[in-house]
């Protein structure tokens, strides 16, 4: 049974929720297009800082010189976290999803946040620029505190892509990995109406908090269907070994079905639009390696799937391969991927507030009708 005369659309693909001025997304065209405000994706991924995307993102422009120091400052005057938060972090069970975690974590930061139940504008504004300072803080945290060894604190002289590099390791990192780890997060920092981001307008469309919409979207993020895909990718390189190996795990994967982490995606259907950029980057991390062992996997298998005319390479295979090469915690993948799109979330959570409505669709019932009710003592 339908309601009304509505057609039930399996997964709400290709319904049109809402209106928005935050990303354009068309996955039709050839090539595939991705713009943030309006600034195609190929113009601005490898060409501007995270600051600058976040300020983009967040605030809908690209920002002069003078707005950009000031928005740097105020990045880096957040970055430092509630010490109770970090005595979270370590007081969590050893072992746990690091996502599952991180929803913790982020419930917790909360919980000390002085307007944590204002939903004003301009509270909204504080907390945003708070979140998208203190996620890397957090993550970094996470990494140290597994491997037994003290948190770094924040180094407030560096941009934001190196400090998080700083954080994770203790040590600076290279202006190549810099870079290449900056491209990554502008190329994760938002992706229009994905799960995630729904969730996170599905609570805010409540009049709840905004940490509490963030927490609904880290969950959501968390499921391999999604942003848990990158962490999968890497097992993937790893399963098939070797280049040889491409054609017949690919092969034996889809005679049994097999989801193949970093591939597909409900809306690219001619190629991811970020794709190409971390691509690239592999090819350069790996010459300078001088282990291209994850990126010929990862280029073969992508070129077989193409061959076969299957399924797309999405973003997460090359992040994967990417990361890896920046020696970054492969446990982590998708809480970095939490890190940058945290300015996503917190974007469209201030658009929904502007012209907020509840979030309220219907199920179509498919279930038995008009059954007779028998008391209790005459129940077979």
């Amino acid at each position: 049974m339908s309601v009304g005369s509505e057609k039930v659309i399996a997964g709400l693909e290709g319904v049109l929720a809402g209106e928005s001025s935050i990303t354009f997304l068309d996955g039709l065209a050839d090539p595939s297009v991705l713009e943030y405000r309006g600034y195609n994706i190929h113009d601005i991924a490898e060409t501007t800082s995270f600051e600058e995307i976040a300020h983009l993102i967040l605030f809908g422009t690209l920002p002069n010189k003078a707005q950009l120091g000031a928005f740097e400052d105020e990045l880096k005057a957040a970055r430092v976290v509630d010490p109770r938060v970090i005595a979270t972090i370590e007081a969590l069970p050893k072992g746990i999803h690091p996502m599952a975690a991180f929803r913790t974590i982020v419930s917790t930061l909360g919980c000390y946040d002085p307007q944590a139940e204002d939903n004003s504008a301009e509270a909204n504004r504080a907390k945003s620029v708070r979140m998208t300072a203190q996620f890397a803080t957090i993550v970094a945290a996470q990494n140290r505190i597994a491997q037994g060894k003290p948190v770094v604190a924040p180094d407030l002289s560096l941009g934001h892509a190196d400090n998080y590099l700083y954080m994770l390791n203790g040590e600076r990192a290279t202006p190549e990995s810099i870079q290449t780890f900056n491209t990554a997060m502008n190329l994760y920092a938002e992706h229009e109406l994905n799960a995630s981001t729904f969730a996170t307008r599905v609570v805010v469309g409540t009049n709840s908090d905004l940490h509490s919409a963030i927490v609904a979207g880290i969950g959501a993020l968390k499921g391999p269907a999604h942003g848990g895909a990158a962490d999968d990718s890497i097992a993937l390189l790893k399963e098939i070994g070797e280049v040889e190996n491409v054609k017949p795990w690919v092969d034996k994967a889809f005679s049994e079905r097999r989801l193949i982490p970093g591939f597909g995606h409900r809306v690219y259907k001619t190629g991811d639009a970020r794709t190409p950029h971390l691509r690239n980057m592999c090819r350069t991390l790996a010459e300078r390696s001088s282990d291209a062992t994850w990126v010929e996997i990862a280029l073969a298998t992508e070129d077989y799937i193409r061959s076969m005319k299957r399924l797309v390479a999405n973003v997460d295979l090359y992040a994967a391969a990417a990361l890896y090469y920046l020696d970054f915690p492969l446990h982590l993948f998708t809480n970095f991927v939490a890190s940058a799109r945290i300015v996503g979330w917190c974007a469209n959570a201030m658009e929904q507030f502007e012209k907020n409505r509840i979030i309220r669709p219907r199920l179509s019932y498919v279930g038995p009708r008009q059954q007779k009710f028998l008391p209790l003592e005459e129940r077979a």
